[in-house]
């Protein structure tokens, strides 16, 4: 077989392959032999057509498939002769004019980037740390005193404040003209906890059982309402019941129901600490990956091959109907999802992938199976009966894989973090989790 490689861009070759004739043709006959002594057709009895009938009927699908197999095989023979490192699938053509006896294909493809890593010591990272103090603790308390509430209804007369449980009718329109899901009766929510649009609790703040009060309300020009985002509706309210919320006690008879066995305030807090301490130190170790990543990347010269920016959007698309199909989405198949949308991330994700994967293989930081071992039992630790997560993993190698990923993430922050120019900052519980002060 005569190879010929040419270089079409930076990462994009051409390899000219040339296969015998004979050898497709005899690979094909012996397939449609082998396909003889099984395949059932009326008016034969199996194994007993004649091989002409089965070439009429099968020959071109079994062409086909040979030469997709023969020249596909050629390609990565001599894509290993050359040692070239194959980024993506080839596109391959058939030539005109072969020499007898011959045919001749050309084969497109890409190759994997030479990485130049950059110098670590040069590098900046920024590494966070949070403390989880009494006031997290504090927040968190309440957070499951709510989820722990009862209501009872208040005395006649009293306004609704924050926090209570009002029943309400309202109905809504917009020139005058009602619109659908603006109207309901016996209606329930809690005020100041972000249910309703804030003009609507306005509203209703400070209104008492059996008053009615008519209100604009300006829906956002982002209201997840098509129909009516950006418009202003007129609504009438009517309040039908108030009710106080009543928080449980932080004592022995709530530590026990949270499922703390010692039962005792004290125990209830240094649960609650464990629980917060993992999740922070999950979150913390998450944004300094990022940052050790991004610093890398930054770093790094690469060209990034479009074969692997087009495998990543692929995926990426395929994961967003996934989602779209979990949440209820009809048709998701027929969905039209732009792919222009996904290449900016799928360029990052591919990109930090070759730097990362260059900076691993240099280095020999891949996760041991102590590490990987270590992680599974991290991540286990959460759950009620760890033991069966850790089994969980371990039963299956795509599920052990994608811990071992990140163990060995967790190998490459170490690593630049030791090398880096390190500005440790400080951040506030609320900042890490996203939450309000």
């Amino acid at each position: 077989m005569a190879v010929n490689v040419e270089t079409l861009d930076k990462l994009e070759r051409k390899m000219t392959l040339s296969l015998p004739v004979d050898v497709i043709q005899n690979e094909v006959e012996a397939r449609l032999r082998k396909l003889s002594r099984t395949v059932k057709m009326d008016g034969f009895r199996p194994g007993k057509v004649p091989m002409g009938v089965v070439a009429q009927r099968y020959g071109y699908s079994v062409q086909y498939e040979v030469m997709n197999d023969k020249v596909g095989e050629a390609f990565y023979n001599a894509a290993n002769e050359a040692k070239l490192r194959v980024a993506g699938q080839p596109s391959i053509s058939e030539k005109e004019g072969a020499p007898e006896g011959q045919m001749t294909f050309d084969a497109v493809f890409e190759v994997f980037p030479e990485v130049k890593l950059g110098d670590l010591s040069a590098a900046e990272v920024e590494k966070v740390s949070v403390d989880v103090g009494d006031d997290a603790i504090d927040r968190t308390l309440d957070i499951l005193r709510k989820q722990r509430r009862s209501f009872a209804q208040r005395a006649q007369g009293t306004p609704a404040e924050d926090g209570d449980r009002v029943t309400v009718d309202f109905a809504g329109k917009i020139d005058g003209e009602p619109f659908e899901g603006g109207k309901a009766e016996d209606f329930q929510f809690v005020i100041a906890e972000g249910q309703m649009l804030k003009e609507f609790e306005d509203a209703v703040r400070g209104m008492k059982v059996g008053e009615s009060k008519t209100f604009p309300l300006a829906f956002p020009a982002d209201y997840h309402g098509a129909e009516v985002a950006g418009k202003t509706a007129d609504f009438l309210v009517t309040v039908k019941k108030i009710e106080a919320a009543h928080l449980p006690e932080v004592n022995e008879q709530l530590a026990k129901s949270l499922g703390v066995a010692e039962g005792t305030v004290e125990a209830l807090r240094a649960d609650i600490r464990k629980n917060l301490e993992r999740e922070v130190n999950f979150r913390v170790n998450q944004r300094n990956k990022q940052a050790v990543m991004q610093a890398l990347v930054n770093g790094a010269e690469l060209d990034v091959p479009n074969a692997l920016v087009k495998n990543e959007v692929a995926r990426m698309i395929e994961t967003a109907r996934a989602d779209l199909k979990s949440r209820g989405i009809k048709d998701v198949e027929k969905l039209p999802i732009p792919e222009d949308t996904f290449i900016p991330e799928a360029e990052r994700r591919v990109r930090t992938g070759l730097v990362v994967a260059e900076l691993v293989n240099k280095n020999a930081l891949q996760a041991t199976p102590e590490q990987v071992k270590t992680q599974v039992e991290t991540m286990a630790a959460s759950y009620e009966r760890p033991e069966e997560v850790v089994r969980y993993y371990f039963a299956d190698g795509n599920r052990l894989a994608e811990v071992q990923a990140i163990a060995t993430e967790n190998n490459v922050a170490d690593f630049v973090l030791g090398k880096a120019k390190v500005t440790d900052k400080k951040l506030a519980f609320d900042e890490l989790m996203g939450q309000q002060a």
